[in-house]
């Protein structure tokens, strides 16, 4: 009987030492190389590729695109050519690695030949394509390897570039990895309605697939410096930017979509001084019509805010009937500004990324199956109405 529970005792603790000795084919992250961006350019070979095609290191392919990594932290395996964003003293906290072909995989796959380190997409942030590319080849193409390898993680964010992705990129700062950089500005949305809410890799899949024409976040560079502004315009039917809206453009978006955004109103008084509204609370209600064949809808919004600037400073029994007036101007300011985003989505690009086809299907699911193939032809010339109601809830703290 002792001799059987020793055995039990000595089998048990061999299992808790297998259990407990550790991912015996795991690798360890010294010896990986994690890149946490990715941008996509036009072709534009660096000098480290034309030099080693000279010598005979080139392989069959065309020169479409031309693929970035930064990798985190800044680690080069004795590469220093095709790289940017590194002080001349090699002290950063990124490195950028490009390489150019005509196949996202094979490009990947060429990075091996030239690091002693594997790339690895599990911690991707970010997502950066030139406007350039966009033009000429589809999202669904430019990112057909991205969707389907298993290493990327499907919330990394996606931009799209004024210019070069390789610019965005870049910082000035050695202390700053642009890809968080970029990823940290897109949670600022709850303060601004200039800003985007943030467009993964997964909800951009399910985008493409609806063949629904759709927007993503425009960022601009300039030595090191990046800023988001505006958004660009993807057609659902072939995924290729089409057009660009400007930053009053998205704030006039913001009133036609549901979901609560910050922002700010800016008005001038009678006297000509500078007044602002900033946005507490907003709602919004889109109304689908349908009389026969013709579609129609109607909007109603309404916020709740905080008066938090005004260069007049009122007298005080001026301020009840001052306030209604101000809250009349700011009200007529967003209306223009739907007017104005309203005439580019419906006269210009004719698409509808403001998702009226939402409250349509839902509404009324029979019309939206008739309309859903043509959809942005038939929204571009749908009658659309909207009123903005602004209520001054406080106006703020005052010193007499």
């Amino acid at each position: 009987m002792i001799r059987f529970n020793m055995l039990l005792r000595t089998i048990t603790i061999l299992c808790v030492l297998f259990l407990i000795s550790g991912c015996w084919s795991s690798r360890e992250i010294e010896e990986l190389s994690l890149y946490v961006g990715l941008g996509i350019d036009v072709a534009q070979e660096t000098e480290f590729e034309k030099n080693v095609a000279d010598q005979g290191g080139d392989y069959a392919k065309q020169k479409v695109l031309t693929a970035t990594v930064q990798i985190a932290p800044g680690y080069a395996s004795g590469q220093n050519s095709g790289q940017s964003g590194s002080p001349s003293a090699g002290k950063t906290s990124y490195s950028n690695e490009q390489l150019t072909g005509d196949s996202m995989l094979q490009i990947f796959r060429q990075f091996a030949l030239r690091r002693d380190r594997p790339l690895i997409g599990h911690h991707l942030k970010v997502i950066v394509i030139s406007k350039d590319i966009a033009k000429t080849y589809g999202l669904d193409q430019l990112l057909d390897f991205v969707l389907r390898d298993n290493d990327i993680r499907p919330n990394c964010l996606v931009l799209i570039s004024h210019r070069r992705a390789i610019d965005v990129l870049t910082s000035d700062d050695p202390t700053r990895i642009p890809a968080f950089y970029l990823t940290g500005i897109s949670n600022n949305a709850y303060l601004s309605n200039k800003i985007m809410e943030p467009v993964p890799l997964t909800k951009l899949d399910a985008q493409m697939q609806s063949g629904s024409s759709f927007l993503l976040q425009n960022v601009l560079s300039f030595k090191g410096e990046d800023k988001f502004s505006g958004a660009s315009i993807f057609k659902g039917e072939t995924t290729k930017f089409i057009g660009e809206l400007n930053q009053t453009d998205l704030e006039g978006l913001s009133w036609l979509m549901s979901k609560e955004r910050g922002g700010v109103i800016k008005t001038y008084n009678k006297q000509g001084f500078t007044v602002l509204y900033e946005i507490k609370k907003k709602k919004t209600k889109i109304t689908p019509k349908v009389v026969g064949n013709n579609i129609s809808f109607d909007v109603k919004a309404e916020s709740e805010g905080w008066l938090m600037e005004d260069w007049r400073a009122p007298e005080e029994e001026e301020k009840g009937a001052y306030l209604r007036e101000l809250e009349k101007n700011f009200s007529d300011t967003a209306e223009q500004q739907i007017d104005q985003v309203l005439h580019k989505l419906q006269h210009t690009y004719k698409v509808d990324v403001a998702d009226f086809r939402d409250s349509l299907r839902i509404k009324y699911p029979k019309v939206w199956k008739k309309v859903k193939d043509d959809w942005d032809e038939v929204f571009s010339t749908v009658p659309i109405t909207y009123k903005v109601k602004i209520n001054i809830t406080s106006p703020g703290s005052s010193t007499e």
